[in-house]
């Protein structure tokens, strides 16, 4: 095993060996001849929930640059460079490949700005925040418009139900300890049946998979720019707009999310996106298509609880469950507001040893 370098000072860049250390410095040697780049410059740009992670560099031009460090026996960087070309076919503002060490599983990118779009946000000021909605909105309505069978992954029943499983597996086995009998496992089970089928009604289109402002980069003159879509497939058009309004790391009022929802629909079903009201209805009716966002964003919410407690139990990265209940409310509130799913609805209570509220919800059924 080779011996791990000493930490280095607040600011500067630690590797996990130094046999990775010295294939990068061989690396950017290169490319700091080829690009002019300035290495002393290097520094942590940010990281992500996977194993890979973003460092920023100078060059005597005076522009900053970004490093992508993704051990390849870790992340695979083919599907981020496939999709980086659908993108910037379809006209989004995404990172420029500049080098690309295969092998060695090191990537130099153009640089989108170092702040993202949910740092622009205040939860108290949701008129400051509508515009650059509109602004998500119409980029993902430009990927969707680019969409074609065959191309991306499918979204299909085994992925959705493979995800589903991150919940009883992670959230509620591990995190919350919490063994289910018989009566509550078929409860979760009748439930997912019934997320799966309604989400796979929908039309399929590109889907980024984890389109929120947190990956929407802020750059000149106000122009968001998108990243982390390594993870693009071709499934329901529900999805990001869910993503989007529901997000992982802020929340907004329900009149809010319905605005700009409305928004979006109107925009998918003038571009085509929706089918016809023969073949799905929401074209024609937004209370269905909201409806079947709903469903979305409960397939995504249980998902991602079960991801945010892997990543903390097995990765030892705490922070991110400490969203989870932002999750679990988001879970709660759906699941009041359609009758068939109160059972899933008394299980979560029962799991998070809360209390349902006494009554009906005579919401959208």
């Amino acid at each position: 095993m080779s011996a791990s370098p000493p930490s280095p000072p607040a600011g500067r860049v630690a590797w996990p060996d130094a046999a990775r250390r010295a294939a990068f410095d061989a690396w950017l040697a290169a490319q700091a001849q080829a690009h002019a780049l300035l290495p002393d410059s290097l520094r942590p740009a940010s990281a992500d929930a996977s194993f890979r992670r973003y460092l920023r560099i100078d060059d005597a031009r005076g522009r900053s640059l970004v490093v992508m460090d993704a051990p390849p026996d870790r992340e695979d960087c083919r599907p981020f460079v496939a999709v980086q070309a659908l993108m910037r076919a379809a006209g989004l503002r995404v990172p420029e490949i500049l080098a690309w060490d295969e092998a060695r599983g090191f990537m130099l990118l153009s640089d989108l700005g170092a702040r993202t779009a949910i740092e622009r946000l205040d939860e108290r000021d949701p008129q400051a925040a509508h515009g650059w909605y509109l602004q998500a909105v119409d980029i993902l309505i430009d990927w969707q418009k680019a969409s074609r069978a065959g191309v991306l992954p499918p979204y299909d029943e085994a992925l959705l139900r493979r995800e589903l499983q991150l919940f009883p597996d992670w959230y509620v086995a591990r995190h919350r300890a919490v063994a289910l009998d018989a009566a509550q496992q078929a409860t979760l089970s009748g439930a997912f049946d019934a997320i799966v089928a309604q989400n796979l009604a929908a039309p399929q289109v590109f889907v980024h998979r984890d389109y929120m402002m947190r990956n929407l980069m802020v750059g000149p003159e106000g122009r968001l720019g998108v990243l982390d879509f390594q993870d693009a497939v071709f499934g329901p058009i529900t999805y990001d707009i869910a993503s989007l309004m529901r997000d992982a790391f802020i929340s907004w009022e329900e009149d809010f999310v319905i605005d700009l929802t409305v928004r979006y629909w109107e925009r998918a079903r003038k571009a085509g996106l929706l089918g016809s009201a023969s073949e799905s209805g929401w074209g024609a009716d937004f209370g269905e298509f909201y409806r079947a966002v709903d469903w979305m964003a409960l397939q995504r919410h249980l998902k991602v609880a079960g991801i945010f407690a892997r990543i903390t139990l097995r990765d030892g990265k705490p922070r991110y469950l400490q969203d989870a209940p932002r999750f679990i409310a988001y879970v709660r509130a759906t699941c009041a507001r359609y009758r068939e799913l109160a059972p899933l609805l008394r299980l979560i209570d029962r799991i998070e040893g809360t209390q349902a509220a006494t009554g009906y919800a005579f919401g959208r059924v």
